[in-house]
């Protein structure tokens, strides 16, 4: 089975496609860990604890958000030395990253389990709700380690072009979190702590597999554990390109907590709404976000290669796929908005709210697409400051100011949901200046010249 796509040639569209297949089937299953969480929670225990997985959604990327983003420098390093055929390059960059993401997961878990409690305090978390939430991440955050490793080294693979391998791993962890989930909660009634001690088992066995192929693999990515180290250089490299998307993705985090808290003052009723929503909402964004990881690897393996010109072709080509798919996945997503949510609960005042979101949201997706996959590609050739900056202006600074400007004048769930498409918009709008304007190629004058049409 050939499980490498090399991206520096042939057909663009064809190798970013057959590239996304795999991630996004591989994202579809990593979305089901907390889906089919809160679907038997929702079933079984009630609306409070779908609540309560739900506020802890938030919680959870704002604490890994930085150390995932920060080593996703990785993921660019290594995509360039693969790029350029430098298999010396490659080695030491998948040993100082696995040694990264093991002193990450150690620092994730830790920090996870002590500030659970301080968190949902200063998010307003109600009464009602705030026990499950907390203990629910507890047993979740304690089991992350293995999750942070998984996902490291998976980013490596994606990198080199190989998102078949990831794919099987994602796909025994999904259906052994399934099982686990029935078992622990519908079965043995553990509540709460058995969804999050389901979803901490399927991870160490896709951490477990990972590890388990890339030592055994014979291609330049293979795993020597004595050679795990922090090479100085590419440590700084990694650390440089990569501290701008941990700042970026925390800061990012920090305004979708800023968001649950707003949330929160509407009630556990529109909690466990938008829990939901956010949980069908995770399926329409995969192809999406599989599509910007494609971009960023494409875009780093050229780059490598000096093929500055495919980049921009590239560009082009996964952004309006990216368009046409969001188009079309919205307007899916409406028809069938009613059918969906009953999946998580039988309470017609939730289900409701959940599909006045869903009717405020996804018409607006394609700008998404535009953001998100541009954002890849500059991402991809090393530019993550620019990246970090124009994510935190739009989805960040915008986000907060509108929140708080509007939820002042008129504290209304519509108002708070459309800050999703404004923020887009602004972003979408500062990305397309910066790819006209600035020379985020870093190409020599001589060679921009056949470039003027961007």
């Amino acid at each position: 089975m050939k499980e490498k796509t090399l991206m520096t040639s042939g057909s663009i569209g064809r190798k970013m496609l057959y590239f996304s297949i795999p991630l996004i089937l591989g994202n579809l299953f990593q979305q089901l860990y907390n889906l089919v969480d809160s679907v038997v929670v929702g079933q079984f225990v009630g609306d409070n604890a779908l609540a309560a997985v739900g506020a802890g959604g938030s919680i959870i990327q704002l604490l890994i958000g930085f150390i995932i983003g920060a080593s996703a420098g990785a993921g660019v390093v290594t995509s360039q030395y693969y790029g350029a055929q430098d298999h010396e390059g490659v080695r030491k960059a998948v040993h100082t990253t696995l040694a990264i993401s093991i002193v990450c997961g150690i620092i994730v878990s830790v920090m996870g389990v002590l500030a659970t409690p301080w968190i949902l305090h200063a998010m307003g978390t109600p009464e009602e709700v705030f026990r499950e939430a907390e203990v629910y991440l507890k047993v979740f955050f304690a089991g992350h380690f293995f999750a942070v490793i998984y996902n490291l080294m998976a980013g490596i693979l994606n990198a080199v072009g190989n998102s078949k391998r990831s794919l099987i791993y994602l796909i025994i962890a999904a259906v052994s979190n399934m099982i686990l989930d029935i078992l622990f909660v519908a079965v043995f009634d553990w509540g709460v702590i058995g969804a999050a001690l389901a979803t901490d088992l399927s991870q160490a066995i896709s951490c477990v597999f990972i590890l388990h192929y890339m030592h055994r693999s014979r291609e330049s990515y293979q795993i020597r554990f004595r050679e795990i180290r922090f090479y100085d250089h590419l440590l700084s490299r990694i650390i440089r390109i990569g501290i701008p998307t941990g700042i970026q993705n925390i800061v990012v985090s920090f305004s979708n907590v800023f968001v649950q808290t707003a949330v929160n003052s509407f009630g556990a009723t529109v909690m466990a709404a938008y829990a939901a929503f956010n949980k069908i909402d995770g399926f329409i964004l995969l192809p999406i976000l599989s599509l910007n990881m494609a971009a960023t690897t494409f875009a780093g393996q050229n780059y490598g290669a000096q093929k500055y010109d495919r980049i921009h072709r590239g560009l082009k080509i996964s952004i309006w796929m990216g368009v046409i798919y969001s188009v079309a996945a919205g307007a899916v997503m409406l028809v069938l908005s009613p059918y969906l949510v009953r999946i998580f609960t039988d309470s017609q005042d939730v289900i409701d709210a959940s599909i006045y979101m869903m009717y405020l949201m996804y018409p607006f997706y394609w700008i998404l697409g535009i953001f998100h996959i541009a954002l890849g590609t500059i991402r991809g050739v090393g530019k993550t400051f620019a990246a970090m900056v124009m994510s935190l202006v739009s989805l960040c600074a915008v986000r907060i100011l509108w929140i708080s400007v509007t939820m002042e004048i008129n504290h209304s769930l519509a108002l708070l949901v459309l800050n999703y498409p404004f923020t887009w918009l602004v972003g979408a709008m500062i990305i397309a200046v910066y790819i006209k304007k600035a020379n985020w190629l870093d190409v020599p004058k001589i060679e921009r010249e056949g470039d003027k049409q961007w």
